[in-house]
C-alpha cells in the first residue's frame, strides 16, 4: 500500500535480482552437466539436449513467476 512508498520498488528489484541470479546459476549447472554427459556419451546427445531444453524451460518459468510477482508488488 501507500505505507511502503518507494521501498516496494527496491524490494521488488532485490527480489527479481535474487530470482535472476538463482535462475542463471541453475541454467549454467544444467548446461554444464548436459555438455559433460554429451562428452561422455556422444550417442546420447539427442536425448540429453531435449531433456536439458525442457529443464531450462521449467527453470525459466520460475524467473517469470518472480517477474510477475515483482510487477504485482510494484503496481499495488
Amino acid at each position: 500500500g501507500k505505507k511502503m512508498g518507494p521501498l516496494k520498488y527496491g524490494l521488488a528489484a532485490v527480489g527479481m535480482g535474487i530470482a535472476a541470479a538463482g535462475t542463471s546459476l541453475a541454467i549454467g549447472i544444467l548446461a554444464a552437466k548436459a555438455l559433460e554427459g554429451m562428452a561422455r556419451q556422444p550417442e546420447a546427445s539427442g536425448n540429453l539436449r531435449t531433456s536439458m531444453i525442457l529443464a531450462i524451460a521449467f527453470v525459466e518459468a520460475i524467473a517469470l513467476y518472480a517477474l510477475v510477482l515483482c510487477l504485482i508488488i510494484t503496481t499495488k
